[in-house]
């Protein structure tokens, strides 16, 4: 079968299946490495005396039970996919709507009624577009993959140098760890509602989500790709079920509440955290393509990636902002919402008794697909914050973050609402300040140059990062100063309606996107790189 065979390679480590590949135990030297670097493990770990031992006798151990060996290092051409069909393009479409169509987006939409005071009409737009401004971002960044070879937070060193870019590297595992504690609650809750009279606690369900992720994201690429391929068909199937049973409680005439100002505030705020949940794939989205040739279409990956994150988050999101608009009116929906935003999507399934209950079951299991990839994209950038860190396997760094994010979950379920009203917006904003620095590196300063992808790991030929260090802080100072959180509203936020108005994605850009171009002039004059 054509899918089979170009999902095979990929992730495999060399040696391990493919003839092409070089010996497991003798890697080529690659030009990824200088010579002062410490000796280089199988997987091109450093690796030295005792500890190098240990790490190469694991590699070969997770080699034998098939799992991805690989972590940062970048992938060579030769590694790479040596098939590239129509399969390995919709590939990119089917990935995007398995991680994307999933119960965490839907009860996101429910923040637009119950949070903001929206209509679904006002919900709706804001929830959409938010998501197509942020997906742009995401989708752009997701052609990097193929380009370059290296994971996202690598590709970050090429603006923010080697020691600045570990600042982005620790937040973004923050967001990883943060959106895989969301899926965790939202597929405990589900579970938890569906089983019979209650007997399944929350916590149950937050520790089945989290396991069957590990699994997965810890086998690595080849088994991530096979099963996000599969993912959504249940999905989509489960949704479009609940938006047939449940829309006849949609509350489309309700008009939004609060005065002109306020209502606009609002507006901006739910658009924002729209934009933010759309615009955080962007840290982790080259990294599901580094085994694509270099040949492959940017445009057409840019296309179908674009694609199917807005075919997924508008499904989502609508049939989230249509569950919660019938809250006030439906006693049912109220009393649902009460116990958690999950227990609301199973009683979305009422009318439908047992086989709601299954298709609630279904929901929750999709959370899995939304879990894997941060999950898995958290192993590799553990690696990245120093060489130390690069001595651990991924798999092993794929277990911290699934114990972190499992406990942390355990231990904030009662407070779902909370921490997606505050979780993601602030993650929104470093991203969009990242993002601003990457796009004027590339089009300002290496539109002609282009990038040496053989020094991603070179600290002496990378840029220093003192420009992106002062853009990344100055864009931070803006975001505070516009960003409206429940625990704080900054002065300029605060000055539109009731509640403030969320412009720290806007204003932490712009102001970062100001200031880089100076700076960056200064140090490439001073420092030469």
């Amino acid at each position: 079968m054509a899918a089979e065979s170009e999902i095979a390679t990929v992730g495999v480590h060399p040696g391990k299946e493919d003839s092409k590949f070089d010996s497991a135990e003798n890697p080529p030297r690659t030009p990824d490495y200088d010579e002062e670097n410490s000796t280089r493990g199988n997987n091109g770990h450093p690796a030295t005396g005792r500890i190098g031992s240990y790490v190469r006798k694991f590699e070969q151990q997770l080699l034998e039970y098939n799992l991805e060996a690989r972590g940062i290092e970048r992938v060579d051409e030769a590694e790479r996919m040596s098939k590239l069909s129509w399969v390995s393009y919709i590939q990119a479409f089917l990935l995007w709507v398995s991680v994307n169509l999933a119960a965490n987006n839907i009860t996101l939409g429910m923040l637009g009624p119950v949070v903001y005071g929206l209509s679904f009409l006002d919900s709706a737009l804001c929830a959409v577009l938010g998501a197509a401004v942020g997906a742009l971002a995401s989708s752009w960044m997701a052609t990097w993959g193929p380009v370059s070879g290296i994971r996202t937070m690598a590709f970050t060193r090429y603006s923010m140098g080697w020691w600045p870019s570990k600042i982005v590297v620790i937040l973004n595992l923050i967001q990883m760890i943060g959106y895989s504690l969301i899926d965790c609650v939202v597929g405990g809750q589900i579970l938890s509602a569906v089983s019979p009279h209650g007997n399944m606690s929350v916590a149950v369900g937050i520790v089945i989500i989290a396991i069957i992720s590990w699994v997965v994201a810890t086998f690595g690429i080849q088994i991530f790709h096979y099963y996000e391929r599969f993912a959504f068909f249940p999905q989509l199937i489960v949704v479009c079920i609940l938006y047939g049973v449940s829309s006849e409680k949609f509350d489309l005439s309700t008009p939004s509440t609060g005065d002109a100002r306020t209502l606009a505030g609002n507006r901006l705020s739910f658009f924002s955290i729209c934009l933010s949940a759309a615009i955080t794939y962007a840290p982790l989205a080259a990294d599901f393509f580094v085994y694509y040739p270099e040949r492959t279409s940017r445009l057409t990956i840019f296309s179908l990636s674009l694609f199917g994150l807005m075919a997924s988050f508008t499904m989502a999101f609508l049939v989230g902002i249509g569950l919660a608009s019938g809250i006030p009116i439906h006693p049912e929906y109220d009393e649902a919402y009460a116990k958690g935003a999950g227990a609301l999507i199973v009683e979305g399934f009422g009318p439908l008794y047992g086989f709601g209950k299954f298709c609630s079951v279904i929901v929750a299991l999709g959370l899995i697909a939304n879990t894997i990839a941060p999950t898995y994209s958290a192993g590799v950038d553990f690696q990245i914050l120093g060489r130390y860190a690069e001595m651990i396997p991924r798999a092993i760094w794929n277990t911290i973050a699934v114990v972190i994010y499992t406990v942390c979950a355990l231990a904030g379920r009662s407070n779902l609402s909370d921490i997606f009203t505050n979780f993601l917006s602030l993650m929104g904003y470093w991203v969009a300040i990242w993002m601003a620095i990457i796009l004027e590196e590339r089009f300002i300063f290496r539109r002609r140059l282009g990038y040496n992808w053989t020094i991603w790991n070179n600290p002496s030929k990378l840029p220093i990062g003192i420009a992106g260090l002062i853009a990344f802080l100055v864009g931070w100072a803006g975001a505070i100063l516009c960003m409206a959180q429940v625990w704080y509203i900054g002065p300029i936020a605060s000055l539109v309606g009731d509640y403030g108005a969320d412009m720290g994605n806007y204003v932490g850009s712009s102001w970062a996107a100001l200031v880089y171009p100076p700076l960056r002039y200064v140090e490439l004059r001073r420092f030469g790189r």
